[in-house]
């Protein structure tokens, strides 16, 4: 994985100057928490795979959070999502939906629009859930749903997989015509489990791995293993482009791109 720097703070920048123009990100999973502060499309500071004690004892380290931000997304890790087009989408029908996530007794359910074509409905843990509450759950969002949207204001052309690696997970999402295909998520634990579920995912979208480029972004570059392995199945592998964000130079565009996507989107309903 990536050995690149996990922090950065504008040194310009300090806790007196902030205002309630400047918008905070947050990535929420059951053992940790990432953060980006934005200000006029800039990043002001950033931090990955955070202690989460930090949103109650932010401490000098992070103190921007000690401010209450009146602008604020909270991205939600999952356990279990489905899709459900919008033509079947009923919020009164939550609960059966629901049912095919197998929702735990400690686990809650959000749901809200993925594109124009789709609603996401998805689970999460009680854990990440509480953790999320102090900036409210109206605040909520799909963790994958700011990097969805990005790809698909890209307009993505149609011989693309793009993939997001996120923890010891492989997000893939596939659009065609302007419009999302295809989007699901894997654990793997090295490079032939991914090199695997990819090329299954092609399969399933009759794509031919040869003819079909990767377009990576998270904790990945393009000397790690897995880029590697990757590379000798399909047509070709590159790191993502995009930059939603200004950002400093020591920091590349597909590193934060799922995090800093976030500022596109909107929150969740919770059932």
């Amino acid at each position: 994985m990536s050995d690149l720097t996990y922090n950065y703070r504008d040194p310009n920048v300090g806790l007196y100057q902030l205002n309630d123009s400047y918008t905070l990100l947050l990535q929420v999973y059951p053992t940790t928490v990432s953060y980006a502060l934005v200000h006029q499309n800039r990043l002001i500071a950033w931090c990955e795979d955070c202690d989460p004690k930090i949103l109650n004892e932010p401490g000098q380290t992070h103190e921007f959070l000690n401010y209450d931000f009146k602008n604020v997304i909270v991205a939600l890790s999952s356990t279990g999502f489905t899709l459900v087009p919008n033509a079947l989408y009923d919020a009164g029908r939550i609960a059966e939906i629901a049912r095919f996530l197998d929702v735990k007794p400690r686990e809650k359910v959000f749901a809200q629009p993925l594109d124009d074509e789709n609603h996401i409905v998805y689970k999460v843990s009680e854990t990440v859930a509480k953790k999320a509450e102090k900036f409210g759950l109206q605040n909520t969002t799909h963790i994958a749903k700011g990097w969805l949207k990005a790809i698909e204001s890209s307009n993505p052309p149609a011989h693309n997989l793009y993939l997001n690696f996120d923890k010891k997970q492989v997000e893939i999402a596939y659009f065609a015509a302007g419009k999302l295909r295809f989007y699901n998520s894997f654990e793997f634990h090295n490079p032939d489990e991914l090199v695997y579920y990819t090329g299954l995912v092609a399969k399933e979208l009759q794509l031919p791995q040869r003819a079909t480029n990767i377009v990576m972004s998270g904790d990945i570059n393009m000397d790690d293993n897995n880029a590697g392995r990757l590379a000798e199945f399909f047509n070709g592998v590159e790191e993502s482009e995009f930059k939603i964000l200004e950002l400093p130079a020591e920091l590349f565009p597909h590193q934060v791109l799922a995090l800093t996507a976030l500022s596109l989107c909107v929150s969740s309903e919770v059932f």
